[in-house]
């Protein structure tokens, strides 16, 4: 996948060292569900995991013009017969690539490649119930609420409430 500015691509081995260091970041994982004391093997096991898995898939965001990987995006729950996927997760590491619209030029790239390619019909994806930018970036393009999953993610022994949502392929492309 490919938009103006960034690359996404499969991750590589060669990108869980960045992986670690913005898993690692409180400030990065905020309104994420890792623990604090994610280690190397806990992110290369989990990579390990989701390259041999046949509902899963590992991307990494790479700005094209310094080729520098600056985030990370998975799908799980890939189901072919149902023609759906889930957005498990999907960040920006490089915080000083935060509030440029990258979030929105990526997702949108995402979606056209999971609706166009994939054949998908519906996309879902969760946040976490303080995160107002990832529920304003979501609304504005077109995911709809679906409600809250109560104490459905655990980080660092806390559990939290996590705001479903989802988007059609007839709402991505703007179909009645």
């Amino acid at each position: 996948m490919e938009t103006q500015n960034f690359l996404i691509r499969e991750s590589e081995f060669a990108d869980y060292e960045y992986f670690v260091r913005w898993e690692r970041d409180p400030e990065v994982t905020k309104y994420l569900t890792f623990d604090e004391d994610r280690s190397y093997e806990d992110v290369v096991t989990e990579a390990i995991f989701n390259k041999n898995s046949n509902d899963r898939m590992d991307f990494t965001i790479v700005d094209k013009e310094k080729n520098l990987p600056i985030g990370r995006i998975c799908f799980s729950r890939i189901d072919r017969h149902n023609d759906s996927l889930d957005i498990s997760k999907m960040y920006i590491g490089e915080t000083e690539y935060w509030g440029r619209g990258v979030g929105r030029e990526v997702i949108t790239e995402v979606l056209e490649y999971c609706f166009t390619f994939m054949h998908m019909e519906r996309v879902t994806l969760d946040y976490y119930k303080g995160n107002k930018r990832a529920a304003a970036l979501y609304e504005s393009l077109g995911f709809k609420n679906e409600g809250a999953a109560r104490n459905a993610a655990k980080k660092n022994g806390k559990y939290y409430d996590m705001h479903l949502m989802s988007l059609l392929r007839s709402e991505f492309f703007g179909e009645k």
